[in-house]
């Protein structure tokens, strides 16, 4: 595992949005961006989580968690468009967009993929994605130093059996990150990569795997070292890359 011990204050003056931020990897995400100086906007479908999240923060850092309640599900344009107004409105710009709600859905052989649910896949994991980045590229575009991350799969990058919508879906998101990234690259500070977690102790990986040990899974917060690097000063070297958190090395 890549090894980075940052400064404290790493992150300090920078305002980071982590979406799906109300437990897994983007709650300690969002714990390890605040722990080291960033002002963090949580967003998540599940207010009781998020309330958590807002109450442990303001115990250790009072007034740099701000929660908003959002179901991607439902997410459209105009919920966006009011997004973006609440940054500009708050903050000078943003420096941070990681792309981390997700839905796992069925898994199941396409051809008896349930339809609804393959729409319903494919909005939260993929049309919710685009929707909030667009809407939110001229914040960032504001930054001197902004990052877009979008958290990947290793079932979107070779495709695998029975993993439905949700495999199709992280394929999209790679696509979204290359054509994002060869967009901005060149007129914008903004740096755009996608990294795989790798098997990780969530929810999600208990619902995918049910007959996998989670003892034997590495914590959410053992990706901090590699999500620190990326969303801080040094990740300004890195960009349009298909990372794995599991062997990341600095270029």
């Amino acid at each position: 595992m890549f090894d980075y011990r940052p400064a404290a204050d790493l992150l300090a003056g920078r305002t980071i949005l982590v979406t799906g931020a109300g437990g897994g990897i983007g709650r300690a995400c969002s714990l390890g961006l605040l722990a080291h100086g960033a002002h963090l906007l949580a967003l998540s479908r599940d207010e009781e989580k998020l309330a958590s999240l807002f109450d442990e923060a303001e115990e250790s850092w009072p007034g740099r968690c701000h929660i908003q309640p959002v179901d991607f599900s439902q997410l459209n344009e105009a919920q966006c468009a009011r997004i973006a107004e609440s940054v500009d409105d708050q903050f000078p710009a943003l420096d941070g967009l990681m792309h981390n709600a997700a839905l796992l859905g069925t898994r199941a052989p396409i051809e008896f993929y349930p339809e609804a649910q393959w729409r319903e896949v494919m909005q939260v994991n993929v049309n919710a994605a685009y929707l909030l980045t667009r809407s939110l590229l001229p914040a960032l575009a504001k930054s001197a130093d902004a990052r877009v991350l979008f958290l990947a799969s290793s079932v979107g990058r070779e495709g695998r059996a029975f993993w439905g919508a949700y495999g199709v879906s992280k394929f999209a998101l790679e696509g979204m990150m290359q054509t994002l990234a060869a967009e901005v690259g060149a007129t914008t500070s903004i740096r755009v990569n996608s990294l795989n977690p790798g098997a990780t102790r969530t929810t999600m990986r208990a619902a995918a795997y049910p007959g996998e040990n989670p003892a034997s899974l590495p914590m959410p917060e053992t990706l901090l070292p590699v999500l620190l690097y990326l969303l801080g000063p040094e990740g300004r070297r890195v960009h349009g890359r298909a990372l794995d958190a599991r062997d990341f090395s600095p270029p």
